[in-house]
């Protein structure tokens, strides 16, 4: 960032209350400058504006129409989270669009009761 953006950003920090003490000094300077000052009232402009303007009117059926369109949105469901078993050898089995897809159908997964399907379905994991 080049020494002159330094030096709006921080007018512009100081007209807004945010400078930090330690930066003080350097906004103070370049204040005292043609510049500094034209970037101070434009600034200062430019929050009054924004202070000034007040929200425009609504209609009187704006909020009906809102909460009619909000009513007709459908509902999202939230999934079940998917079921995950160690297969040993610090692989995980199961996740990804299949697991999410029957999570909340299928049992839970149970290695210890079926070591070989966990096997095999590890190396399938592993392979893809």
């Amino acid at each position: 960032m080049d020494t002159q953006n330094k030096i709006l950003e921080h007018i512009s920090a100081l007209s807004d209350g945010e400078l930090a003490a330690s930066d003080l000094e350097l906004a103070f300077a370049a204040l005292r400058v043609p510049e500094g000052e034209r970037a101070w009232n434009a600034y200062h402009r430019i929050g009054d504006v924004l202070r000034a303007q007040a929200s425009p009117d609504l209609s009187g059926e704006f909020n009906l129409r809102l909460s009619a369109s909000l009513a007709a949105e459908p509902a999202y469901k939230l999934r079940t989270a998917p079921a995950y078993a160690h297969a040993g050898g610090g692989v995980v089995v199961g996740g990804g669009d299949a697991a999410s897809a029957t999570a909340s159908t299928a049992a839970p997964f149970d290695a210890k009761a079926d070591t070989k399907a966990a096997a095999k379905a590890a190396k399938v994991a592993t392979s893809s």
